[in-house]
């Protein structure tokens, strides 16, 4: 049986949706093919081998479980996987693929995917590049350009272009109009967005998004539908039956994903067959454009007036709650959970034999 390792939590805002998604995770795993490790990150960052019941993930109580160990991922080849320090001594345990189920900072942005390359350990999803370009919204936005992905007008501006008057916010929006939708570069699932829809909202966006990155990325507002298509591969690529978000707030925010049950989902999306063909075409095109492998779920928004698909964000470490979109797409298209989780471990070892 092979060893696999799957992480969970993380030093991010992102920390408890992380422990919802590695839960479902777990439980969906094949039980008969792979031998499995818990491996926890607190939100201070220590890190630690759990031994515990899987339902105690959700809001940390698998920390007050008396079953933590203190354990690292170690970068030494020739361990090729985990260092647990025991009372008695070390242990070193062999891991032969590594599911991180880390949303946000320090689990999507290249961080540990780097870990793991340093390592030679196989891990499901996007490499270190991808996931740091995949990650970073201005970096993202930029890529879409140079590959001729249609997206929203946007604009970027750093903290201190800002605090110094190198770039002002006229300028931001003079370019866009109003509304704008104002996103910190890195911050992840919707943390810090705001839809400004004047130049006093536009000053108290800019601040709360500081708070979260010193880069900012701005972009005008789409009068469309948000849609959502799972990819699945690494050369030979599939999707998901395509999704359609209703959100309960003005827009798709944190708390309208994780929190507020009358957000509404709609596997498939709400526009015309074909219309769900050009959003399945589309999202091939960006993951292939980022250098995406394994996994994905890449965001549009069609356009109501033009019917114009255009591209918003990817996700390389989607959400694996039992609500999330990822999941369900897949499964409409014929993949099951567990089956999911299987050939995700399987792309794995096939990226990095």
């Amino acid at each position: 049986m092979k060893n696999v390792l799957v992480l969970f939590g993380g030093a991010s805002s992102e920390h408890d949706v992380s422990t919802v998604s590695a839960s479902s995770v777990l439980k969906q795993i094949p039980q008969e093919k792979y031998s499995i490790y818990m491996m926890g990150i607190t939100k201070e960052g220590q890190w630690y081998l759990y031994e515990g019941d899987v339902d105690a993930l959700p809001e940390d109580g698998w920390l007050t479980s008396g079953t933590c160990t203190p354990a690292f991922v170690s970068p030494d080849r020739g361990i090729h996987g985990i260092t647990v320090l025991r009372e008695n001594g070390y242990e070193n345990i062999r891991i032969d693929i590594a599911f991180p189920v880390l949303h946000g900072k320090n689990g999507e942005d290249g961080t540990i995917q780097g870990l793991f390359q340093m390592a030679g350990i196989p891990f499901v999803g996007c490499d270190m590049a991808s996931s740091a370009v995949s990650m970073d919204k201005v970096f993202t936005n930029t890529v879409a350009d140079a590959n001729g992905v249609p997206q929203a007008a946007w604009d970027s501006i750093t903290a201190y272009e800002y605090r110094t008057g190198a770039k002002t916010l006229d300028e931001v929006a003079d370019k866009l109009g109003y509304p704008i939708f104002v996103k910190p570069a890195n911050a992840g699932s919707s943390v810090g967005i705001t839809k400004a829809h004047d130049r006093a909202e536009l000053e108290g966006a800019m601040e709360l998004a500081l708070r979260h990155d010193t880069r900012i990325l701005f972009e005008e507002f789409i009068d469309g539908y948000e849609v959502e298509c799972a990819v699945l591969g690494n050369d030979e690529l599939e999707t998901g039956v395509v999704g359609q978000i209703l959100p309960a707030n003005e827009f798709y925010d944190y708390d309208a994903k994780y929190a507020n049950a009358a957000s509404l989902l709609r596997i498939p999306a709400e526009v015309s067959e074909e219309k769900r063909a050009e959003v399945a075409e589309a999202a091939k095109h960006v993951f292939k454009a980022l250098g995406g492998t394994g996994f994905s779920r890449v965001d549009f928004f069609v356009e109501k007036e033009t019917g114009r698909v255009l591209f918003n964000e990817i996700n390389t470490i989607p959400g694996f709650t039992s609500i999330s979109m990822y999941p369900k797409m897949m499964e409409a298209a014929g993949v099951p959970y567990a089956e999911l989780c299987d050939r995700l471990l399987q792309l794995a070892e096939e990226k990095w034999s």
